[in-house]
Protein backbone atom coordinates (compact mmCIF):
# COMPACT_ATOMS: atom_id res chain seq x y z
CA UNK A 1 0.00 0.00 0.00
CA UNK A 2 0.60 3.85 -0.42
CA UNK A 3 1.28 5.83 2.38
CA UNK A 4 -1.19 8.98 2.16
CA UNK A 5 0.92 11.46 4.29
CA UNK A 6 4.65 10.87 1.91
CA UNK A 7 3.46 8.92 -0.90
CA UNK A 8 5.67 6.33 -0.22
CA UNK A 9 4.99 3.08 -2.41
CA UNK A 10 4.46 -1.00 -1.25
CA UNK A 11 5.29 -0.03 2.35
CA UNK A 12 3.22 -1.49 5.02
CA UNK A 13 0.63 0.51 7.17
CA UNK A 14 -0.01 1.21 10.69
CA UNK A 15 -2.93 2.58 11.52
CA UNK A 16 -2.97 6.02 13.41
CA UNK A 17 -5.48 7.93 15.22
CA UNK A 18 -6.45 11.42 14.28
CA UNK A 19 -8.26 12.81 17.44
CA UNK A 20 -10.47 15.64 18.03
CA UNK A 21 -12.74 14.32 15.44
CA UNK A 22 -14.84 11.52 15.09
CA UNK A 23 -14.50 8.72 18.04
CA UNK A 24 -12.97 6.00 15.03
CA UNK A 25 -11.04 8.54 12.76
CA UNK A 26 -7.65 7.10 11.76
CA UNK A 27 -5.54 7.13 9.12
CA UNK A 28 -2.83 4.16 8.14
CA UNK A 29 0.15 5.25 7.41
CA UNK A 30 3.90 3.86 7.31
CA UNK A 31 5.66 3.53 10.11
CA UNK A 32 8.52 6.10 9.34
CA UNK A 33 5.45 9.14 9.21
CA UNK A 34 4.18 7.38 12.56
CA UNK A 35 7.71 7.94 14.12
CA UNK A 36 8.23 11.18 13.03
CA UNK A 37 4.28 12.82 13.84
CA UNK A 38 5.59 14.51 16.80
CA UNK A 39 8.24 16.13 16.50
CA UNK A 40 8.24 16.30 12.13
CA UNK A 41 11.77 17.59 11.11
CA UNK A 42 13.50 17.11 7.59
CA UNK A 43 12.01 16.52 3.95
CA UNK A 44 10.30 13.50 4.62
CA UNK A 45 7.01 15.84 4.73
CA UNK A 46 7.77 17.94 1.52
CA UNK A 47 5.12 15.70 -0.06
CA UNK A 48 2.86 17.27 1.64
CA UNK A 49 2.62 19.86 -1.61
CA UNK A 50 0.48 17.21 -2.94
CA UNK A 51 -0.59 14.91 -0.22
CA UNK A 52 -2.24 17.50 1.60
CA UNK A 53 -5.14 17.82 -1.26
CA UNK A 54 -6.83 14.18 -0.58
CA UNK A 55 -9.84 13.04 -0.63
CA UNK A 56 -9.89 12.02 2.90
CA UNK A 57 -10.55 14.47 5.51
CA UNK A 58 -8.53 12.73 8.20
CA UNK A 59 -5.77 12.93 5.86
CA UNK A 60 -6.06 16.54 5.50
CA UNK A 61 -6.09 16.94 8.82
CA UNK A 62 -2.85 14.98 9.58
CA UNK A 63 -1.47 16.93 7.31
CA UNK A 64 -2.37 20.57 8.24
CA UNK A 65 -1.53 19.85 11.65
CA UNK A 66 2.20 18.36 10.31
CA UNK A 67 2.47 21.36 8.35
CA UNK A 68 1.67 23.44 10.92
CA UNK A 69 4.30 21.45 13.72
CA UNK A 70 6.68 22.51 11.07
CA UNK A 71 8.74 25.48 11.30
CA UNK A 72 10.30 26.10 7.99
CA UNK A 73 9.16 28.58 4.99
CA UNK A 74 7.75 26.06 3.11
CA UNK A 75 5.81 24.32 5.09
CA UNK A 76 4.01 27.89 5.96
CA UNK A 77 3.38 28.54 2.54
CA UNK A 78 2.21 25.13 2.52
CA UNK A 79 -0.20 25.54 5.28
CA UNK A 80 -1.50 29.67 3.79
CA UNK A 81 -2.26 27.57 0.64
CA UNK A 82 -3.96 24.70 2.32
CA UNK A 83 -7.87 25.37 1.97
CA UNK A 84 -10.41 22.73 4.70
CA UNK A 85 -13.94 23.62 4.34
CA UNK A 86 -15.38 24.50 7.88
CA UNK A 87 -15.81 21.15 9.39
CA UNK A 88 -12.34 19.89 8.43
CA UNK A 89 -11.00 22.74 9.73
CA UNK A 90 -12.82 23.02 13.11
CA UNK A 91 -11.20 19.28 13.56
CA UNK A 92 -7.62 20.35 12.20
CA UNK A 93 -7.90 22.97 15.11
CA UNK A 94 -9.23 20.82 17.81
CA UNK A 95 -6.32 19.71 19.46
CA UNK A 96 -6.22 17.79 22.56
CA UNK A 97 -5.33 19.55 25.22
CA UNK A 98 -2.43 19.16 28.05
CA UNK A 99 -3.77 16.55 30.25
CA UNK A 100 -2.54 15.20 33.48
CA UNK A 101 -4.40 11.87 33.00
CA UNK A 102 -2.07 9.39 32.43
CA UNK A 103 -1.72 5.86 31.73
CA UNK A 104 0.06 3.25 33.54
CA UNK A 105 3.45 3.90 31.58
CA UNK A 106 2.90 7.78 31.40
CA UNK A 107 2.12 8.16 28.05
CA UNK A 108 -0.82 11.10 28.12
CA UNK A 109 -4.56 10.56 27.36
CA UNK A 110 -6.78 12.07 25.74
CA UNK A 111 -10.81 11.97 25.88
CA UNK A 112 -11.76 9.46 22.83
CA UNK A 113 -8.51 7.26 22.88
CA UNK A 114 -8.16 4.10 22.99
CA UNK A 115 -6.86 1.92 25.87
CA UNK A 116 -6.41 -1.74 26.95
CA UNK A 117 -6.47 -3.08 30.53
CA UNK A 118 -3.78 -4.51 31.73
CA UNK A 119 -5.14 -5.82 34.73
CA UNK A 120 -8.29 -7.72 35.33
CA UNK A 121 -10.27 -5.42 37.58
CA UNK A 122 -13.49 -6.52 39.43
CA UNK A 123 -16.51 -4.06 38.45
CA UNK A 124 -18.18 -3.01 41.90
CA UNK A 125 -21.88 -3.21 41.25
CA UNK A 126 -22.16 -4.53 37.92
CA UNK A 127 -21.22 -8.37 38.89
CA UNK A 128 -18.88 -9.30 36.56
CA UNK A 129 -14.84 -8.97 36.00
CA UNK A 130 -12.81 -6.75 33.28
CA UNK A 131 -10.32 -8.77 31.95
CA UNK A 132 -7.00 -7.91 31.35
CA UNK A 133 -6.26 -7.04 27.39
CA UNK A 134 -10.12 -5.47 26.74
CA UNK A 135 -9.60 -2.83 24.94
CA UNK A 136 -11.96 0.25 26.12
CA UNK A 137 -12.30 2.74 23.19
CA UNK A 138 -13.50 6.33 23.41
CA UNK A 139 -12.63 6.57 26.68
CA UNK A 140 -13.40 10.22 28.43
CA UNK A 141 -11.46 12.18 30.46
CA UNK A 142 -12.93 12.79 34.62
CA UNK A 143 -12.32 16.56 34.97
CA UNK A 144 -11.58 16.95 38.38
CA UNK A 145 -9.82 13.47 39.05
CA UNK A 146 -6.83 12.54 36.49
CA UNK A 147 -6.53 9.40 38.28
CA UNK A 148 -9.83 8.49 36.87
CA UNK A 149 -11.08 8.02 33.23
CA UNK A 150 -14.74 6.61 32.25
CA UNK A 151 -15.13 3.98 29.11
CA UNK A 152 -17.57 1.35 28.56
CA UNK A 153 -17.05 -2.44 29.17
CA UNK A 154 -19.59 -5.38 28.08
CA UNK A 155 -22.17 -2.58 27.53
CA UNK A 156 -21.33 -1.11 31.26
CA UNK A 157 -20.23 2.52 31.85
CA UNK A 158 -17.66 2.21 34.22
CA UNK A 159 -14.96 4.34 36.40
CA UNK A 160 -11.53 3.14 35.74
CA UNK A 161 -8.11 3.91 37.40
CA UNK A 162 -5.71 5.41 34.78
CA UNK A 163 -2.88 3.62 36.22
CA UNK A 164 -4.57 -0.18 35.19
CA UNK A 165 -4.60 0.84 31.58
CA UNK A 166 -2.44 1.66 28.89
CA UNK A 167 -3.19 4.05 25.63
CA UNK A 168 -3.46 1.66 22.64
Amino acid sequence: MTCPLCATPDVPLVSHPVSGGPADAAVSICATCADALDAPEGDHFRVLASTMWSDDPAVQVLAARTLAKLDTPWARDLLDQLYLDDDTQAWADNVAAVTAHKDAHGAPLAAGDTVVLIKDLPVKGAGFTAKRGTAVRGITLVPDNAAHIEGRVEGQRIVILTEFVKRK
